[in-house]
C-alpha cells in the first residue's frame, strides 16, 4: 500500500510540472488519467502493480 501511494503522489508532482513547464496539456493529462484507470481494471494491472513493487524493492536495496 505505501508503494501504491508514493507512487501516486510521484506521478502526480510529474504531471504537475509538465503541464507547468513541460507544455503538456490538461486534455493530454486527463486522457492519461482515464487511460491508466481503464488499464489498472484490465487483465494486466496485476502484473504491471508487481513490475512497479520490484523495482521499487530493487531500488531500496541500492546501497550509496
Amino acid at each position: 500500500m505505501a508503494v501504491s501511494i508514493s507512487a501516486v503522489v510521484l506521478l502526480a508532482i510529474i504531471t504537475f510540472l509538465l503541464i507547468k513547464k513541460g507544455g503538456l496539456k490538461a486534455g493530454h493529462a486527463v486522457v492519461c488519467t482515464l487511460f491508466g484507470f481503464y488499464l489498472a481494471s484490465s487483465s494486466i494491472a496485476p502484473t504491471i502493480s508487481q513490475a512497479v513493487t520490484s523495482l521499487a524493492q530493487m531500488i531500496s536495496g541500492i546501497k550509496f
